[in-house]
């Protein structure tokens, strides 16, 4: 699978988030749609949406309310450079759009994509052993310790991991979540006291082999401050590739 291809089912699949067409993310000029169910929205995402923006750094795609779509298409159209649209002090011009509906600025993340030369070129290694883990070893891991790598409230979803292991005590788990119809989001999990060892890394990059044996494409996701997870990314073989915010109601006081 080529990095254009990969790219493609990304596009595809970020659409179907965002109730618009692939090409739009391609355009010149910002675009703003109204936000619809799609039962091949990502699993993890909350259709429709109150309000998103994506970006894959050409432009910005908006998939909103229908009545928000006059001032968020102002919001968007008025910031100098796209990355403003996700950065203080325009968040607090959105969320002054958002609170007239009750909703307020969510989640930010950097979605990454992986670059096959760097995945299967890359020269990782840990001191411990590793195993790779199908949906029937998970039973007795849905525990604090490993809730990035696997998700107690999609169980069906968990695919795949990767576990490194001291002897038999397991240390460090990447797990895979069916998210989306083509692509599985990778998690990632290490106890505190093996960390800075490179396992995280090697767990990562096995894993992401597995998925595309499976015939997936493997995506990592990181929230923007959380830089140790973006080293983990790119050491991994992965590249930031779309950045996406969303909107959520506010929880009553």
């Amino acid at each position: 699978m080529t990095r254009q291809e990969i790219m493609e089912i990304a596009l595809k699949q970020a659409a179907a988030d965002c109730s618009c067409e692939p090409a739009d993310f391609r355009r010149a000029e910002n675009v703003i749609v109204e936000s619809k169910a799609s039962p091949d929205a990502s699993r993890y995402m909350k259709v429709p949406h109150i309000c998103a923006l994506f970006t894959f750094g050409n432009n910005v795609v908006a998939a909103c309310r229908k009545d928000l779509i006059p001032e968020i298409m102002a919001f968007v159209n008025g910031a100098e450079k796209i990355h403003r649209c996700f950065e203080t002090p325009y968040l607090y011009k959105l969320n002054d759009i958002l609170a007239k509906v009750n909703a307020q600025a969510a989640w930010m993340h950097t979605c990454f994509l992986p670059d096959p030369e760097r995945i299967y070129g890359a020269d990782l290694h840990c001191a411990y052993e590793t195993r790779l883990l199908h949906q029937e070893d998970f039973a007795d891991l849905y525990v604090p310790e490993w809730g990035n790598a696997l998700c107690s409230d999609r169980k069906q979803l968990d695919m795949l991991g990767v576990g490194a292991y001291d002897g038999g005590k397991l240390i460090g788990l990447a797990g895979c979540s069916a998210d989306c119809p083509e692509m599985w989001q990778i998690g990632i999990d290490v106890l505190p006291e093996y960390r800075r060892q490179g396992i995280a890394s090697v767990l990562t990059n096995r894993l992401a082999r597995a998925i595309f044996d499976a015939g997936k494409v493997p995506f990592y996701a990181a929230a923007w401050a959380n830089t140790r997870s973006f080293r983990n990314g790119l050491k991994s073989g992965f590249l930031p590739s779309w950045s996406a915010l969303t909107a959520t109601e506010k929880e009553a006081e």
